[in-house]
């Protein structure tokens, strides 16, 4: 609370009229203090901290500043889960007109952003999606009752290339079953069979893999799981609740723990 004190104690000295560089300089280094001392309260905490900050400041062009710092900073935060605070305060603040961006474009781009995040985040429910797989089948996923991972890539990505080298070294010494879902984003046949046979090979017997593919999108999946790049990477528990996205092979340690303590749980009781 203090830190925010200093920060509002700031504001009166922010106007249109006096731009002052050093003080929005000052007052961006506080911000970013702000937002990461806030990293460990859940999210309504975060929610209700950014609108007090953008309340409390009766200048527009100061008020705009302020929840454009606040936006970029969780929009590009690389803790899991806090870009829900950043379409919050584009609902809240830019969507509604009380707060303008610097431009159309960037508000386009917030709308976007907001608009192919805000069907995945933690804690949700995850979209269910029916795929083809390579025998020209159609699955379902996630698997209910299983432990899923949801991995959309391409072929032609040097990152995904990189993650699916890792991937199963990261899922090598897991002892629960686990649903690895491997989605292809492309739309050329021939080199997801030959992917496919070649790549994403697990010598774990907990781990069955599944390979699927949209190629006309018809699952909406883009959207749906905020696929605007690859490789991403999301984790589904039992009940099919998003308990991990964003994720890469680096960091799927703690969470695989995490994983395994639900799956147990589940097994026992609601199975």
């Amino acid at each position: 609370m203090f830190r925010l004190l200093v920060i509002l104690s700031l504001l009166p000295g922010i106007s249109a009229s006096r731009p002052d560089s050093l003080v929005y300089a000052r007052l961006d280094s506080m911000i970013t203090e702000y937002t990461l001392a806030l990293r460990t309260e859940d999210t309504p905490v975060k929610c209700r901290e950014v609108d007090f900050m953008i309340s409390s400041c009766s200048d527009s062009a100061a008020r705009s500043h302020i929840a454009i710092k606040l936006y970029s900073n969780y929009v590009d935060s690389p803790v899991m889960g806090e870009e829900e605070v950043a379409i919050h305060i584009y609902d809240k603040w830019f969507a509604t007109g009380e707060v303008k961006m610097n431009s159309e474009t960037d508000l386009l781009n917030a709308r976007i952003f907001a608009d192919f995040n805000r069907n995945s985040l933690i804690g949700m429910d995850a979209p269910v999606l029916e795929m083809e797989n390579l025998t020209g089948a159609r699955e379902r996923v996630p698997v209910k009752g299983k432990t899923c991972l949801l991995y959309f890539y391409d072929v032609s990505c040097p990152s995904c290339s990189t993650q699916t080298i890792l991937l199963p070294y990261a899922l090598s010494e897991v002892d629960f079953d686990i649903e690895f879902i491997a989605i292809y984003t492309g739309a050329d046949r021939k080199a997801w069979e030959t992917y496919c046979s070649e790549k994403l090979q697990f010598d774990n017997p907990h781990i069955r893999v599944h390979h699927l593919w949209d190629p006309e999108i018809e699952t909406d999946y883009q959207r749906m799981y905020s696929i605007l790049s690859t490789p991403r990477l999301f984790m589904v528990e039992p009940q099919g609740s998003i308990i991990g996205r964003r994720l890469s092979a680096e960091s799927l340690g703690q969470l695989l723990i995490y994983a395994g303590a639900i799956q147990n749980l589940y097994d026992k009781y609601l199975k």
